[in-house]
């Protein structure tokens, strides 16, 4: 549980839109990720926001595409 709420407070962003995703994110998904998503997931939040964000709106796409699995999920949140 402690994962959990430190994930939560990561996911406290600059930009209102990236708060509600993210959290909607944590809510629905968080306790279902293998330890490679989880991993993957840390590596997105440690984008900065507007990259993040640009990602999620799908007007950038990753570097590096082993992202791609959580990123999707992060789209449908």
């Amino acid at each position: 549980m402690k994962e959990l709420e430190r994930a939560r407070w990561r996911c406290r962003r600059g930009l209102l839109e990236l708060d509600i995703v993210l959290q909607r994110f944590i809510d629905k998904y968080y306790t279902q990720l293998s330890e490679i998503e989880l991993q993957q997931f840390t590596t997105l939040l440690d984008l900065p926001d507007n990259d993040l964000w640009d990602m999620i709106a799908t007007r950038k796409e990753p570097e590096d595409g082993s992202l791609l699995s959580v990123l999707r999920l992060l789209q449908t949140a």
